[in-house]
């Protein structure tokens, strides 16, 4: 018993030791990795509080990077969001859903050579006009009979195209009866109704034929007297027709014409000659070569283009009458090698600055805006003669979607070229004013600003017309009303079609507005396609600053104010006018109706 005693108690010695290094062992790691996770976590923290950034829920364009009051309201700064983080002063950075939702797309500039500096032109092909007929009757009478019925249908000449019964040569065919017979001793006279018939257009042999036959021929022919296509049958079975009347129009379609418009600043850079390569929807892969055979001498004041014209061989009869074409000039590159095109959506224009949206990481959504130096506008493009080089990525689809949300975070954008006070900060420009009481506030030196462009009074009333119906879907979305706000935003466009750029003398007020417009109507068809009021809202911001921007820039003779809401929009905040101070807010309706602030006012 005694060594069982002393069995077990060696045994519980020998464990306690064992399980003493063994822990104590184990302690030792863990401290040491607890001291590395510590070092660790030290590093990490340390590094996020240096890259942390704080900023106001109402005022986002302030940026601090540590906490405390914002200067403007007073409000405790929150953390600004992480994915801001790592941009510059002059970036921006959109979400993905705010990519898809503006149809913001993006192209790849490249250099010049023949697809860089070429002139583009849009036409269409008409009937060439030196080759078309048209074919009359040369005496009075009835239309018997048509033997040709419709148009399209091809005739040669000398074709039978109809008979006609006509008293006035019956009685010519009976004088001339009467005068064969007198012939021997009225030769004058005989000669005198042979050649009465010929002015009618019979020929020698058809007045021979009634000579000989001795009777009079009720029903004459009329026969074609070129050959090609008929575009146009002008009378019926029936008719009476008068000496010259037209019977066909007839064209001959082995050449047909290529005619297009070109804007009054394309005209230096065309004359006749020139070689012109076309193309067409109808035949995608083909292209057509001609040459520029006419330039029409008189600008149509009204559009503000002038004809170019060029002569196509359609031997083939590929080339329809009323086909669209796109047609292009390659230019001599005389001045540089390297020529950069950009679409003409991809470029705004505020007084005398042009800006495009450059994406800075072609991995993610960021941009910043970039002031370049237009060249000549090629139809539906412009020249760049600085700012872009070959191989920048830059906004062509929804530039003014990207430029609002640069001016809501505070960025540079396209009025407000500092950055650090945003569009709907308390700054005023282009006729915005301040709101009483905010004094305090920084001011801004307007000089830098856009000055508002002169349009006319009636040109204010057409654009007034459209801000009008915008109201109604702001409404429509504040009562929480989506079919109201569809059927609203579907008059848009008939307010759209009602303002007539012919009004905007000024050549940069033209483009704006034509941006502007294209940008105003695609908002709201969104809307209109909608029937989720979530989706209308997400639409309704980009059409707010649309509006905003079209406000600003024309005016509409009426003082309006641009509100603005932080919480919508998954708190990046949105703006919207209306024609009251009191906030009825339409991203959320009557869930937070008067949820936001008056941010300036537009005289």
């Amino acid at each position: 018993m005694n060594k069982n005693i002393i069995y077990i108690g060696t045994a519980l010695i020998v464990g306690l030791l064992a399980g003493y290094f063994i822990f104590s062992s184990l302690s030792e790691d863990e401290m040491a990795v607890k001291d590395l996770s510590d070092m660790s976590d030290t590093h990490d923290h340390s590094g996020e509080a240096a890259e942390q950034m704080w900023t106001c829920s109402m005022h986002p364009q302030i940026m601090q990077p540590e906490p405390g009051d914002c200067p403007i309201c007073g409000m405790d700064l929150i953390p600004a969001e992480t994915g801001a983080d790592g941009l510059s002063a002059n970036e921006i950075k959109m979400t993905d859903n705010a990519m898809a939702l503006a149809n913001i797309r993006t192209t790849v500039v490249g250099t010049g050579g023949v697809d860089g500096n070429s002139l583009k032109l849009s036409g269409k092909i008409r009937e060439n006009e030196e080759a078309n007929a048209v074919q009359v009757t040369y005496f009075a009478g009835r239309i018997e009979k048509l033997y040709v019925n419709y148009a399209g249908e091809r005739v040669a000449k000398g074709r039978l195209l109809a008979t006609i019964y006509s008293p006035e040569l019956v009685s010519a065919q009976q004088e001339l009866l009467t005068a064969a017979s007198l012939k021997e001793s009225q030769l004058a006279l005989y000669k005198a109704v042979r050649n009465k018939l010929k002015l009618w257009k019979l020929s020698d042999k058809q007045i021979n034929s009634i000579e000989e036959s001795g009777q009079v021929q009720e029903n004459f022919p009329v026969y074609a007297t070129v050959s090609g296509t008929v575009t146009e049958k002008m009378v019926e079975e029936g008719d009476y027709v008068k000496q010259g009347q037209p019977l066909y129009k007839i064209a001959n379609l082995n050449s047909v014409w290529a005619v297009f418009d070109a804007y009054e600043n394309q005209i230096a850079s065309l004359k006749t000659g020139q070689e012109i390569k076309l193309t067409t929807n109808a035949y995608p892969n083909k292209e057509f070569t001609a040459k520029v055979s006419f330039v029409d001498p008189l600008l149509n004041s009204a559009t503000r283009t002038v004809m170019v014209r060029a002569v196509l061989n359609n031997s083939e009869d590929l080339l329809k009458p009323g086909m669209f074409v796109e047609g292009r000039i390659d230019m001599p590159n005389d001045e540089s090698d390297e020529v950069i095109n950009v679409p003409s959506t991809a470029v705004m224009w505020t007084g005398e600055r042009s800006v495009v949206y450059v994406k800075t990481n072609p991995n993610e959504p960021i941009f910043e805006m970039r002031e370049v130096a237009l060249g000549n506008s090629n139809g539906d493009s412009f020249t760049i003669l600085n700012g872009l080089e070959s191989g920048d990525e830059i906004v062509t689809n929804g530039t003014f979607t990207v430029d609002a949300a640069a001016q809501l975070q505070g960025k540079k954008s396209m009025m407000n070229t500092e950055g650090g006070k945003t569009m709907t900060g308390h700054e005023g420009h282009l006729g915005m004013q301040p709101e009483s009481g905010e004094t305090s506030k920084p001011t801004v030196d307007h000089t830098k600003m856009n000055e508002r462009l002169e349009v006319s009074k009636k040109f204010q009333g057409q654009l007034k017309e459209v801000f009008e119906v915008y109201i109604l879907i702001k409404d429509a979305l504040v009562a929480d009303n989506a079919g109201k706000a569809q059927s609203s935003a579907k008059e848009i466009g008939e307010s759209l079609s009602k303002v007539d750029m012919k009004l905007l003398e000024d050549e940069k007020a033209h483009k704006h507005w034509m941006t502007i417009q294209k940008e105003l109507k695609a908002s709201a068809n969104a809307i209109a396609n909608a029937s989720e009021i979530e989706e209308q809202r997400n639409h309704f911001k980009h059409l707010s600053a649309h509006m905003i921007s079209g406000i600003q820039l024309f005016g509409i003779d009426q003082t309006v104010y641009t509100n603005y809401c932080p919480m919508a929009d998954s708190n990046k905040g949105a703006n919207w006018l209306s024609l009251e101070k009191e906030i009825r807010n339409p991203y959320y309706g009557e869930a937070m109706l008067t949820c936001g602030e008056v941010k300036a006012t537009i005289q």
